[in-house]
């Protein structure tokens, strides 16, 4: 077995399940917290286990450049190396095709890039990434692809998904079944639906463990980014689970369960935590402002992080101004919990059938709460 995948309870699009890999179960919907480089920021893996985290997501450019994937094999594989022994999810590099651009060449055979280090060039074939996320001793793997940017011409689109699939069936070929990770594809297309429908038939028609959507949140119109989740998720396989790369605001998780989608990973609510702006239930506040200088209440009452429990707006506010080390993980603290809260709110939902009412109650709390939060937030 690879990757299996159970559903357990469905509300309208809106399912929850069971991811089943080789390192145990994760519940899901799931949200992944950010390990680019075998470490969440700021936390430690006991901290993330602490706030509710199942699965972690690396990255395996950044790894292949520092330290190097065979320094991980020999220590014993990423899971040893960094300290987490639940699942790891890598992504194959795809990403940095898209954000390294000026950096990288596309070639039939692969990407050429010139590192961000040192300048060397480092080659990355759809083979070489799938052979190095199998020596980090990844449980769930990604096929390399390219993610266009926001308002590539059709032309650009249409032969970088047919490259996509090309590409990806040259991993499949070097792919270790037997060792038990799973790997799943990528949907490119744009916001092109009739691109994003011919990307599924293409990658879903290579029977993976399970289908992400890419290329999606790097700067298109938010519209189009739900109309491309809304058509291309029930072109997708029911019995696999949906991936939908890089969104992580808690307003855009609660539309997108309810679109179908099952995980999801984003550096929002940790670099958001390290610029100081804070998560809640209300909306966002930035800790920076001299409105909190005195303020005794946690970040948000009744929630039950360490960090609420423990400390005060006006110290985390000191903190982040003394640009002490520790205000960097208190505040990631609450804002993982908060997230990682916010999927356990909606997995329950969706398994008492109460879905519909859960979201519109996080939405208008959003909502309502987004203008005085904003506007206290962001004058300091």
């Amino acid at each position: 077995m690879t990757l299996g995948f159970e559903i357990i309870a469905r509300d309208g699009r809106a399912r929850a399940g069971r991811l089943i890999t080789r390192r145990g179960p994760v519940p899901t919907p799931v949200f992944m917290p950010v390990a680019t480089q075998g470490a969440v920021k700021a936390m430690s893996p006991r901290d993330v286990r602490e706030v509710g985290g199942a699965m972690v997501l690396a990255n395996t450019y950044h790894l292949l450049l520092r330290p190097g994937v065979e320094v991980v094999r020999e220590l014993g594989g990423l899971h040893r190396f960094m300290g987490w022994d639940g699942p790891i999810l890598t992504d194959s590099g795809g990403f940095q095709v898209y954000s390294l651009a000026p950096l990288r060449r596309i070639e039939e055979e692969g990407v050429i890039f010139r590192s961000h280090l040192d300048g060397a060039l480092v080659s990355l074939t759809p083979e070489e990434a799938i052979a190095a996320q199998q020596a980090l001793g990844s449980d769930i793997m990604m096929v390399l692809d390219e993610c266009p940017p926001a308002g590539a011409p059709r032309g650009y689109l249409l032969e970088a998904l047919r490259r996509d699939e090309r590409w990806a069936r040259r991993a499949i070929k070097v792919w270790d079944r037997a060792s038990g990770a799973g790997l799943m594809g990528i949907i490119q297309g744009g916001v092109d639906l009739e691109l994003r429908a011919m990307s599924v038939e293409l990658i879903c028609a290579l029977g993976l463990d399970g289908y992400a959507l890419g290329g999606l949140s790097v700067g298109e119109p938010k519209q189009k980014m739900w109309e491309v989740i809304e058509a291309t998720v029930q072109l997708l396989p029911q019995d696999k689970p949906v991936y939908l790369m890089g969104v992580g605001a808690p307003e855009d998780l609660v539309k997108a369960v309810g679109l179908g989608v099952d995980m999801f990973d984003c550096v929002l609510p940790t670099r958001m935590a390290r610029t100081g702006t804070l998560l809640t239930s209300t909306g966002r506040i930035n800790i920076k402002n001299a409105r909190y200088a005195r303020d005794e209440r946690p970040v948000e009452m009744g929630c039950g992080c360490y960090t609420c429990r423990n400390f005060s707006r006006a110290y985390l506010r000191h903190l982040f101004m003394s640009r002490e080390l520790l205000a960097y993980t208190l505040n990631t603290i609450h804002n993982l919990h908060y997230i990682l809260g916010l999927m356990a709110g909606l997995r329950r939902a969706i398994e008492e059938g109460n879905y519909q009412a859960f979201a519109r109650d996080v939405l208008e709390s959003l909502a309502q709460g987004g203008a005085e939060a904003d506007q206290g937030g962001w004058d300091a």
